[in-house]
């Protein structure tokens, strides 16, 4: 058993899970200024060429599949850092045109049998304009900005927010998330139906096209979402146009949980995230691939805490894969030993890989 799972883990788990992870945080944010340390950080994480895992994806080189999925650095405090720790990308954000504090704490909470977590957040962030400018030194590191709207935002004036974090993050990111499918803003979802996600995202790709060039943009969604709606998501994402689709984010949803109904009661509503969604979120994936098409690019989250579960992500139709509650659970060495059984994999023949972009 790796040491950080054997010994760190244990006693970061005896404290409060939001308090961990700002004292995390804290530590990569003062690597991010520190150059030197990253570089060990990189010499003990950082992980080797593997070419048969890079892809060229929107004109850009990402040298693996492995990414991390926003919500982890919210703020853009510590993407370099992350990629000394092996990711190929990070998502940044999700971020709001204005500072909020997010929703009232306790928030996050640990379901440790069930390698899960329950997080009701709420887009705490410092607002887009703090995230765009410590985004201006970002070099070649690959990211993406995930944007959402403020929680005292009303839906019917929505499309402002998301606009606004368009256009201060457009010369800083690689690529754009649309966040309308968390559970922890109130009528946030409420966006993912076709008249209102349609407005959003016409608005969002006619301001894209009046730039010089354009950015990739992918919408985010639910894994509770039925059939019939999964089919109108798809009908949105062709007729806007849209470069892809992460799929998916935390559920609503606390079926085939180890942890005692007890003490779900307890913990109360957000979003669940980690093994429990994993099968769902595949089963997702495969389904938008078979809808969509070979163009368009799928980024696959939810349940991937080793190589085997991204291997499951890709053969399924994903391009990219997204990483957080693994994360969590697996400790700064994840990226490092994914990836050695994924080329292991690839080399033995265990698997082949349908839809890499080369």
């Amino acid at each position: 058993m790796p040491l950080y799972q054997r010994i760190v883990a244990p006693i970061l788990f005896k404290q409060d899970a939001e308090e961990v992870h700002h004292q995390v945080a804290g530590l990569m944010e003062r690597a991010e200024r520190n150059a030197p340390l990253r570089q060990l950080i990189r010499s003990v994480y950082g992980t080797s060429s593997c070419p048969d895992l890079s892809q060229t994806i929107w004109g850009k080189k990402f040298d693996h599949p492995i990414g991390l999925a926003a919500g982890f650095d919210k703020d853009a405090k510590a993407y370099k850092t992350l990629s000394c720790m092996g990711f190929s990308f990070v998502e940044i954000g999700t971020v709001t045109p204005r500072a909020q504090a997010g929703n009232p704490k306790p928030r996050l909470f640990r379901l440790k049998e069930d390698k899960a977590l329950i997080n009701r957040m709420g887009f705490n962030n410092e607002g887009v304009d703090a995230a765009a400018q410590r985004l201006r030194s970002r070099g070649n590191h690959l990211v993406g900005g995930n944007i959402g709207k403020n929680k005292t935002t009303a839906n019917e004036k929505a499309i402002e927010d998301y606009l606004t974090g368009f256009d201060q993050l457009f010369d800083h990111v690689d690529y754009f998330t649309v966040n309308v499918s968390s559970p922890n803003t109130p009528g946030l979802r409420e966006l993912q139906g076709r008249e209102p996600l349609t407005r959003l995202l016409e608005a969002l790709q006619e301001r894209n096209r009046s730039k010089i060039k354009s950015k990739p943009v992918l919408l985010k969604i639910a894994p509770d979402l039925e059939e019939d709606a999964l089919h109108e998501i798809v009908e949105v994402i062709r007729d806007a146009e849209l470069d892809g689709v992460v799929a998916t984010n935390t559920t609503i949803g606390r079926s085939g949980l180890s942890a005692s109904s007890e003490e779900i009661e307890q913990i109360g509503a957000g979003g669940l995230s980690g093994d429990p969604v994993r099968r769902r979120s595949t089963e997702v994936v495969g389904f938008l691939r078979s809808q969509l098409g070979q163009k368009a690019i799928i980024i696959g989250v939810g349940g991937v805490r080793n190589g085997r579960d991204a291997i499951e992500k890709i053969v399924a139709g994903a391009n990219l894969v997204q990483v957080y509650t693994g994360f969590v659970y697996e400790g700064p060495a994840m990226v490092k030993r994914m990836l050695s059984e994924m080329d292991h994999g690839l080399k033995s023949g265990h698997w082949t890989w349908p839809h890499r972009r080369i």
